[in-house]
């Protein structure tokens, strides 16, 4: 039975898990990826096959003899992986054994070759999770040979060990059980898998964890479909990142307030310009009812969504944020001078880590400033600007890319990191193509 579960795990291998996957996503595992499971599924494929072996009752004698018979190796040639369209994926192995027979009078050594064929199906279960399960397998086994080539050893003898051989993994191989819910596979699929046959495709709905918390989200009314060819062709893995996947995110981070931030300056800096003297010199009425210089506050709020906007080789987030101008008065409190509501047209330049996709920005253009209150008469908003530019643009850029670079987890497998990624951004979608790696 160890075999058995071995072996659906080296198949469940094909399936993306998510550890933090996202809504509005389609991983499709391409005939590439197939190829790169077919050369390192071997070893673990080998080891799997390395199962105990019942005593064989030796009738050849006058006594019966029980007869101890283990498994001294297992080799795999050839291990090959293929879509089945419309089902799923097909198995094909081959497998040299060799055993040894602890007859009483000497130890007899055996090989013997086996093809192994095992047909499993993706399907969806009652809680929207991909159940892979093996729908088909069989073992086909060749002649039992002695180790050393002598043919000593009766014909007689060689049949009921084969037999007896043949028997037990014949069992073993009826015992797969199929890998559901309960092993590696976390995420929900919004349908049935897709198979065809160049490769096999999920549709992904799933929670966001920010900052390692799971939030839940309303799912996107329309369903985001990725196109056949897209992307680099003939890599391993195809990973498709909806308008909606970035929407979300970005909604994420303005609900938790992680968008937010205070930006302060040192009073003594020579260069600081985050005090009332600076403004002083801009504002009349600030130098005025501030004749020592007093430090100040931005304070930096986002109560509007950002938007990303992804266009085809352009992908830009554009950011409202409310900003409040503070001075510290004498009494040590901080009282208002001026707000403003301010807009931020940000270029986005996406990358892959390993197993997240990061992000980093920079300042597109003017920042746009319209005055919405103000405590100290009229502001002359082009004077202003220049300082904003000066003050408020670096720390926010620090912040934001800071946020982005934590990341948000791609689909994967366990150990397995994305390789030698590819990020090509579309009308309203984002595809990453890859190659993949095992980390045993």
């Amino acid at each position: 039975m160890a075999w058995a579960c071995r072996l659906g795990l080296l198949l469940a291998l094909l399936l993306p898990v998510v550890s933090a996957s996202t809504p509005g996503t389609v991983v499709r595992l391409n005939k590439a990826a197939l190829s790169y499971v077919s050369e390192i599924g071997k070893a673990p494929l080998q080891r799997a096959l390395q199962v105990t072996v019942p005593h064989f009752l030796d009738w050849s004698g006058e006594v019966l003899q029980p007869t101890r018979i283990r498994i001294l190796n297992v080799h795999v040639p050839r291990l090959h992986l293929k879509f089945i369209a419309g089902f799923g994926v097909r198995l094909l192995a081959a497998a040299n054994f060799t055993f040894k027979v602890f007859r009483a009078t000497e130890p007899l050594e055996l090989t013997l070759p086996v093809e192994l064929l095992a047909d499993t199906r993706v399907t969806q279960s009652s809680i929207r999770t991909p159940v892979v399960s093996i729908s088909t397998c069989s073992s086909f086994s060749g002649h039992a040979n002695e180790f050393d080539g002598s043919n000593s050893t009766s014909h007689a003898l060689l049949v009921l060990l084969q037999k007896h051989i043949k028997a037990v993994l014949s069992n073993k191989v009826k015992g797969l059980n199929p890998v559901g819910p309960e092993s590696q596979i976390r995420y929900s699929m919004v349908s049935v898998p897709t198979v065809t046959s160049d490769y096999i495709s999920l549709e992904v709905n799933a929670v966001l964890f920010l900052l390692g918390k799971p939030i839940i989200l309303p799912t996107d009314a329309t369903p985001f479909v990725l196109p056949r060819h897209v992307g680099t062709e003939g890599s391993m893995a195809t990973v498709g990142l909806s308008q909606h996947l970035f929407d979300s995110a970005l909604l994420l981070l303005q609900k938790s307030g992680a968008l937010n931030l205070d930006i302060t300056g040192q009073l003594r800096s020579d260069d600081n310009l985050l005090n009332t003297s600076a403004l002083g010199w801009l504002i009349p009425e600030v130098a005025r009812q501030f004749p020592e210089p007093m430090p100040v506050v931005l304070k930096v709020r986002l109560g509007t969504t950002p938007v990303a906007v992804l266009h085809t080789n352009s992908a830009a987030l554009r950011l409202q944020p409310f900003v409040e101008v503070l001075a510290a008065a004498s009494n040590s409190a901080f009282q208002s001078l001026f707000s403003l509501d301010v807009v931020v047209n940000l270029s986005l330049q996406l990358s892959v880590s390993k197993v997240k996709l990061q992000g980093t920005t920079s300042v597109l253009g003017d920042v746009q400033l319209t005055v919405a209150s103000s405590n100290v008469g009229f502001i002359d908003t082009d004077q202003v600007r220049a300082l904003m530019g000066t003050v408020f643009e670096k720390p926010l850029l620090d912040h934001l890319n800071a946020l982005l670079a934590m990341g948000i987890a791609l689909p994967g497998v366990v150990n397995l990191q994305y390789v030698a990624p590819e990020i090509f951004v579309y009308e309203g979608y984002v595809v990453i193509s890859s190659e993949l790696f095992y980390q045993s």
